[in-house]
């Protein structure tokens, strides 16, 4: 693959053209985003997060950065740790989704101490060194430029900041990856047409897992980036992992 290509899912497209159609996407599918979530994951995904938040090790006055945080979920968690002292910056490329997460977390009272920013990983518009944790759940696989994405994510972190990746990641049970294919490339499209009107998309979100790499190949990218003390916890077979690196 070249400097001027990507992938989107399983195809290859130049690079300018991924941020545009990965916009597509998200602002087709975030009406129903989150009961896709549900459905897809049988709910799981609600205790990945919770597991996420809880090793973040969040204080009150803290200063966070949901990064492509979608609708919120994280936040949701977040904001209440940091207290008012605190603050919770909730960015995402799409602006439905912002909107969406937005009102979500107002509707549950949530409000006061997040603050909302459209932006692209890549080029976040904060100053250096502004934030304790630096989260993105199940948004660095969308992203043009993996590397540019961390490298930007180390920059924002203030010094003993830590950095979580929650993302999709690669099976250390092979005998369950005969099913999983299936699941993921005939269900998950099917509950998308059904639920969400848009099948594509979803057969798109299921690509864009198996191009993803894998838990020992992201824990590189995230060391070249700068990050230390990097690790990572395997959940559900390594369906999901999350990752962790500091700034020191």
């Amino acid at each position: 693959m070249s400097e001027e290509t990507t992938h989107f899912g399983f195809e290859d497209v130049p690079a300018g053209e991924k941020q545009a159609r990965v916009g597509a996407v998200f602002e087709s599918v975030a009406g129903r985003y989150d009961l896709m979530n549900d459905l897809m994951s049988l709910g799981l995904h609600r205790g990945w997060k919770r597991f996420t938040t809880h090793i973040a090790r969040v204080r009150p006055g803290a200063r966070i950065l949901d990064l492509a945080g979608g609708t919120g979920d994280l936040t949701a968690r977040l904001a209440p740790r940091v207290g008012r002292e605190g603050g919770v910056v909730l960015a995402d490329i799409s602006r439905p989704m912002l909107e969406h997460g937005r009102a979500r977390l107002i509707d549950r009272g949530i409000a006061g101490n997040v603050h909302y920013v459209r932006s692209d990983a890549e080029r976040l518009p904060f100053p250096d060194r502004g934030f304790d944790r630096v989260l993105i759940g199940f948004g660095l696989r969308n992203v043009t430029n993996r590397g540019c994405a961390l490298a930007e994510t180390y920059r924002v972190l203030r010094p003993a900041g830590m950095l979580l990746v929650l993302e999709f990641s690669h099976l250390t049970v092979p005998a369950l990856r005969r099913a999983y294919d299936l699941y993921s490339f005939s269900v998950l499209p099917a509950l998308g047409r059904i639920v969400a009107g848009d099948a594509g998309s979803y057969r798109y979100l299921a690509e864009s897992i198996r191009r993803h790499p894998d838990q020992e190949a992201l824990l590189a990218a995230m060391r070249e980036a700068g990050f230390e003390r990097c690790g990572y916890h395997n959940l559900a077979g390594g369906i999901v992992a999350v990752h962790k690196g500091y700034r020191l």
